[in-house]
């Protein structure tokens, strides 16, 4: 058995986000169809709390809905002309007490932009900077769910779609080694929709960071100590 979130978008400004636990069997392997099969227990388990239908936002999604919207697919529109990965800016926007940001990785490929070595050699992150703009480490998704929104606004038919859903989830994502995910940063995009304030959000980053803060104290990722631990 093992434990993992599905993110459910609210209609409340202080809380855009709900975290749900959901137990469910887990078919051991790294394999693509075992990470599948994981997919449909949890998505199984979660139709029995009442919870559907879910949209799995990754690469192991069935639905190419969920395969675009990955943080490998998806697109970020750069200031100066082209577009890189969302994995890619993420990655390369990091600043460590050593080093960074390592903008050459924006052109790396999105499954090897976080394997690279100066992301883990240049010591502790105490940021992000993307087109010269700084990103703090509070509230502790900002930068990457103001990534994932800027990124997914030009696509606003694809609102329609995703209002169908009750929620997301990515299989990957293990809220005990990790804190962002890119199924609670498309929950959030879906949230401030309803709320009529996605516009405003994907078009100022302190305007996001001004509606996300009372929501990030909120969430689970906030304890002190395991945040601590994931920035250390």
């Amino acid at each position: 058995m093992a434990e993992r979130p599905i993110f459910l978008p609210s209609r409340k400004a202080h809380r855009l986000v709900e975290e749900v636990g959901v137990a469910f069997l887990w078919h051991k392997g790294m394999a693509p169809f075992q990470k599948r099969k994981n997919v449909l227990e949890l998505h199984a388990a979660a139709a029995e709390l009442g919870y559907e239908p879910l949209l799995e936002v990754s690469t192991k999604s069935e639905e190419k809905l969920g395969q675009r919207l990955s943080a490998f697919n998806l697109k970020v529109e750069l200031g100066g002309g082209g577009f890189i990965s969302l994995e890619c800016a993420f990655q390369g926007s990091k600043m460590f007490e050593n080093g960074g940001p390592y903008t050459d990785i924006f052109a790396a490929e999105s499954r090897d932009a976080k394997r690279d070595a100066r992301l883990s050699n240049s010591g502790k992150l105490v940021g992000f900077q993307f087109e010269e703009q700084d990103f703090p480490l509070i509230p502790k998704t900002v930068f990457y769910d103001w990534l994932y929104i800027r990124a997914l606004y030009p696509y606003r038919d694809f609102l329609q779609r995703l209002q169908h859903y009750a929620g997301f989830t990515d299989i990957e994502f293990n809220p005990q080694k990790s804190i962002n995910c890119q199924a609670r940063s498309c929950a959030t995009y879906v949230a401030l929709d309803r709320l009529n304030l996605l516009a405003e959000c994907a078009m100022s980053s302190a305007r996001f960071m001004q509606v996300l803060l009372p929501d990030s104290l909120e969430q689970p990722h906030s304890d002190k100590e395991r945040q601590k631990s994931m920035f250390s």
